[in-house]
């Protein structure tokens, strides 16, 4: 779970992922020198679930594409059968963990993604018509070029297992922002590795705003056409 300026949400989610009955169930914070104290609240949640919850502090904030590798390969170092992936605003609900854990179980699939545009999924219902024309296009634009064969390529709430990691080559990935997610899905799945999705209520963060800039957009445009030319 990647955070900056998430000191107000980190607690809940925390708190709330900590209740689940998945005893095997560990949550790695990776904080990106948050000026608003997230780190030290993530220390706090640490020293309350011993063994459960541990924190990995970056000095420099260059991208959540960058957060997110360094913490999935930490957590593959450390053991993890599974690897989960997602944010820490409120916007990935908990309660879809065990699904998404279920579906992995049930069908052997390399990663699982929480898909807000397969049947039985919707976007937050805050959400205004250009955001969600925004983000349909997005995933249609990524799709077309790509052919992952996913709904929901841009996704943040996904389960991958270990082995998936590793095919995925994270030495190798080159994006640094919300384009990460595409571009690990992308090598997962041209590595031969399965994909599954399931159904989520994709929900609006519960407070702070939204760290998508102009250069994260504009890379993301970009990517696509780079795997493709570089594939």
């Amino acid at each position: 779970m990647p955070t900056y300026n998430e000191a107000e949400n980190l607690p809940g989610m925390a708190e709330r992922l900590m209740a689940l009955a998945l005893p095997g169930l560990r949550l790695l914070v990776v904080d990106d020198n948050s000026p608003d104290g997230t780190g030290r609240i993530a220390d706090g949640l640490a020293a309350r679930h011993p063994g459960r919850v541990a924190v990995l502090h970056r000095t420099t904030k260059d991208g959540l594409g960058r957060a997110y590798a360094a913490g999935m390969t930490r957590a593959v170092e450390d053991g993890a059968d599974f690897v989960l992936q997602m944010d820490a605003d409120g916007s990935h609900p908990v309660g879809y963990v065990p699904q998404l854990l279920g579906s992995a179980l049930s069908t052997g699939a390399g990663l699982t993604v929480g898909s807000r545009y397969v049947c039985g999924g919707r976007l937050a219902d805050e959400w205004g018509l250009h955001r969600r024309l925004l983000s349909r296009w997005a995933n249609r634009y990524v799709s077309a070029v790509l052919h992952t064969g996913l709904r929901d390529v841009t996704a943040g709430f996904v389960l991958w297992r270990a082995d998936t990691v590793r095919a995925a080559r994270l030495d190798r990935v080159r994006s640094s922002g919300y384009s990460f997610q595409v571009e690990l899905k992308y090598r997962a799945v041209r590595a031969g590795c399965t994909a599954v999705e399931i159904p989520i209520h994709f929900e609006e963060r519960r407070t702070g705003v939204s760290k998508m800039s102009l250069a994260v957009q504009l890379e993301s445009a970009v990517l696509p056409w780079r795997l493709r030319l570089r594939g």
